[in-house]
């Protein structure tokens, strides 16, 4: 009995270690790739003209620049702002669409259909309309974006549902759960690793859209910086605001989305 408990305290200290030193290893190779990427870029840079690829040194001189100014702040906060309430309503409604397709055939193979035009509309096409239905506004700009992103929520969500534990189903009606609770304790605790999944691929295809909503129609946020640069043949000013929400997304994905989705999956190990 001992020697059993201790050779699990060992594995379970040995499978400590191992993850501990892989977030070290993370910790290191992240920043020493980033760096190795800004040393090929200053490289390249010596024997390609300034005006086609400025050096990081310029680049980091205007962002100072522009951060002091205040244009930077003002317009990255913008395009977050449209990202994260694009992101909660096609997480809400892709999740609630997803969710009800997975748990009911009759209604998967109504709507499938539906499912897979939507999933093939091109994103230019949904902001064209969007505009042209709402106007020039913040409401055309987040329903485009989120339109876009519904599908994908939705289809993730549909195969999660599907896969849920039937057993704990029957036993959730057995005693008598009701819906909101089954839902709560019974359903979204399976569901979990899906929404993670559905978050961290809907944030990299969100404010990729925005950008294109913000270039097309906006008067404000870092697709419209860009607009007006490229405009001006400013390349040195598109790659710092362009760098600059890259910046903001990874540390929302490396803080956020990776730590919820690798506790969402814990599961899996066990």
């Amino acid at each position: 009995m001992s020697s059993t408990s201790t050779e699990t305290t060992v594995s379970g200290g040995d499978i400590g270690q191992r993850r501990r030193v892989r977030g070290y290893g993370r910790l290191i190779s992240v920043p020493a790739s980033l760096l190795a990427l800004v040393v090929l870029w200053a490289v390249f840079s010596l024997w390609v003209p300034p005006d086609l690829l400025p050096p990081p040194g310029k680049v980091f001189a205007l962002g100072v620049r522009e951060w002091n100014s205040g244009a930077l702040l003002f317009h990255v906060e913008a395009t977050m702002g449209r990202v994260a309430a694009a992101f909660v309503v096609a997480m809400t409604i892709g999740a609630a669409i997803g969710i009800a397709l997975g748990l009911s055939k009759t209604a998967d193979r109504a709507f499938d259909p539906w499912l897979i035009v939507a999933l093939n509309v091109p994103a230019l096409v949904t902001i064209v309309l969007c505009y042209l239905w709402f106007g020039l506004n913040e409401v055309a700009a987040v329903a485009a974006v989120a339109i876009n992103k519904i599908p994908n929520v939705a289809v993730t969500l549909r195969e999660g549902a599907r896969a849920l534990d039937r057993g704990l189903a029957e036993m959730a009606a057995v005693y008598r759960f009701g819906r909101l609770k089954t839902l709560r304790h019974v359903i979204l605790p399976q569901l979990a690793p899906f929404l993670a999944a559905a978050a961290r691929s809907g944030i990299a295809l969100i404010w990729k859209i925005v950008l294109v909503v913000e270039l097309l129609g906006r008067s404000n946020g870092v697709g419209f910086q860009i607009s007006l640069y490229f405009q001006l043949f400013d390349i040195a000013r598109i790659f710092v605001y362009a760098i600059a929400f890259i910046l903001v997304m990874q540390t929302v994905e490396l803080a956020i989305l990776q730590p919820w989705e690798r506790r969402a999956s814990r599961w899996r190990t066990i």
